[in-house]
């Protein structure tokens, strides 16, 4: 499978790459970032795109299979990168695009959700609530089928088991109540996803 996978060097980005490489996928990394070019590999490409350059975008991504975003919406404070995504994925006329959520547009038992609960780190809020209008600009998306992908609570450099349990709308806990999963195992989940489509114009999440 050809793979475009924009923010290929960040936190969640690079768990991302490794996986697809791992995996045997012909993989462009995308990102913005000069001095983090990805080790050399045979089945992988490095393009420096600003991902809000919407002409730039569509022309590297062009003849893929799919768009695996991990753009970090909570740091696009007026939306313009997550707008200029989706439109270069639409203009470069690829249809699935799976991109990387957050785990405060979960809901909890009551039906309200993470972010808007009053324990919610005031330090992660503005950008959760930015992820929080990416989810909802992707929910009224009529062209693309798009996945958003929510981690569990705890997303944490770990290890990688092959291992999780898949949820929907609501925030998944184990028996002590923890929400958590590692970097590598959320890797392998929007790599299943990938290969594999079981949601469509939807959101789901994993956790242990």
């Amino acid at each position: 499978m050809k793979i475009a996978l924009i923010g290929a060097t960040g936190y969640v980005g690079n768990k991302l790459l490794a996986e697809a490489l791992s995996r045997g996928h012909e993989l462009t990394a995308i990102t913005k970032e000069t001095g983090h070019a990805p080790h050399p590999h045979a089945n992988l490409e490095f393009v420096q795109v600003d991902a809000t350059d919407v002409k730039a975008l569509s022309g590297a991504i062009r003849g893929h299979d799919l768009v695996i975003s991990a753009f970090n919406p909570g740091l696009d404070a007026d939306g313009s990168g997550t707008r200029a995504i989706i439109d270069g994925v639409k203009r470069a006329g690829i249809g699935r695009f799976l991109t990387v959520g957050g785990a405060g547009t979960l809901l909890l038992p009551s039906g309200q959700r993470v972010v808007d609960q009053p324990d919610f780190p005031a330090e992660w809020k503005e950008g959760s609530l930015r992820t929080a209008a990416f989810f909802e600009t992707l929910q009224k998306e009529k062209e693309l089928d798009w996945v958003f992908l929510s981690p569990a609570a705890m997303l944490v450099p770990g290890e990688r088991t092959g291992r999780y349990r898949i949820g929907k709308d609501h925030l998944l806990t184990d028996a002590k109540g923890e929400s958590r999963i590692s970097l590598e195992d959320f890797a392998s989940a929007m790599l299943d996803e990938a290969e594999q489509p079981r949601h469509h114009s939807e959101r789901f999440t994993v956790a242990y």
